[in-house]
């Protein structure tokens, strides 16, 4: 059945860098938009980019434009979130999800369009 994980969460200090892996399973991912989202203890989950299927159009919120860079490697059926320069506000749990909209459409990072998520990872920052 189709499975998204996730993995490359961690501990790291203000300022540090980490790269998580969305690696999905049962489905192409190729044929999907993909999203990264994140939530945090108390607070609304929050999309923070996706890259549509077919064009690789790319969105990011303000709060992480210029620290964060999402890419997709289709032939791999995994895609990938850096995250450098991070700050006390980025701990979160991420999660990857997958979006089976018209090809090159630009990605929306609203949840209720994604079609399959993963449980995903957690990312902690240390002052």
């Amino acid at each position: 059945q189709a499975q998204i994980v996730e993995s490359g969460g961690g501990l790291v200090q203000s300022g540090g860098s980490l790269r998580l892996t969305c690696t999905a399973s049962g489905f192409t991912l190729g044929y999907y938009a993909i999203g990264w989202f994140r939530q945090a203890p108390g607070k609304e989950r929050e999309g923070v980019s996706c890259i549509s299927n077919g064009n690789g159009r790319i969105y990011y919120a303000d709060s992480v434009k210029d620290r964060f860079t999402i890419s997709r490697d289709d032939e791999r059926n995994t895609a990938y979130l850096q995250l450098n320069n991070l700050k006390p506000e980025d701990p979160a749990v991420y999660y990857c999800a997958a979006d089976n909209g018209p090809m090159g459409f630009p990605c929306t990072v609203e949840p209720k369009t994604y079609n399959y998520w993963g449980q995903g990872t957690q990312v902690t920052v240390s002052s």
